[in-house]
């Protein structure tokens, strides 16, 4: 009696092992749901730290010489839109000093100036709105940045497997001496 029992205690061992051996071999990693919003909140505390939670480093150098050079616009605009400004309104107050005047070659400046006042109101109006345009451009590329590590978060939760599988496929014809040009969807249950 003891040696059936030990036999059917073997043979329920040998049926639990093997039911845990397919299941493992089944199971995938597990969906964490906040692993996107945490990425979107790592960039925007600091932009590249998204990218670098989904451990897509090459991105990182992308983000900042794209918000480098929208910055660095947006101060370059400022600058020359001050220039421009402090000129005519140093012409306003009757000076012609400034820069945009002209001197001759002995020194003195020149009866009529360079640049004339229309022109340096143009000027204002063309740096402002370039000033304004690096503004939004560099505010976009911040979103696009935010964006970038949500949208990468939720990918690398995505199911990639062979079960499921589009591939471009080219062809030689040679009955015909032609090409084919196409796209292979393979879908395995």
């Amino acid at each position: 009696m003891v040696c059936a029992q030990n036999d059917t205690k073997t043979s329920q061992n040998s049926i639990s092992t093997a039911n845990s051996i397919a299941q493992d071999s089944i199971t995938r990693k597990p969906i964490n749901p906040l692993s996107p919003a945490k990425a979107a909140f790592y960039s925007a505390v600091l932009p590249g730290l998204g990218q670098a939670y989904n451990k897509k480093y090459w991105k990182i150098p992308l983000v900042y010489g794209a918000l480098g050079t929208g910055i660095y616009f947006y101060l370059d605009n400022t600058k020359e839109f001050k220039r421009y400004r402090d000129a005519y309104k140093r012409r306003l107050a009757g000076f012609n000093d400034d820069e945009f005047y002209g001197v001759n070659p002995n020194g003195t400046p020149l009866s009529a100036p360079r640049i004339s006042d229309d022109g340096l109101i143009r000027a204002q109006r063309q740096f402002r709105r370039n000033k304004e345009l690096s503004l939004l451009i560099t505010i976009g590329i911040y979103a696009l940045n935010i964006i970038d590590a949500n949208v990468d978060a939720h990918l690398l939760q995505f199911n990639v497997d062979d079960n499921l599988a589009l591939k471009p496929h080219f062809n030689f014809n040679e009955f015909d001496a032609t090409t084919n040009l196409g796209l292979t969807l393979d879908f395995k249950f």
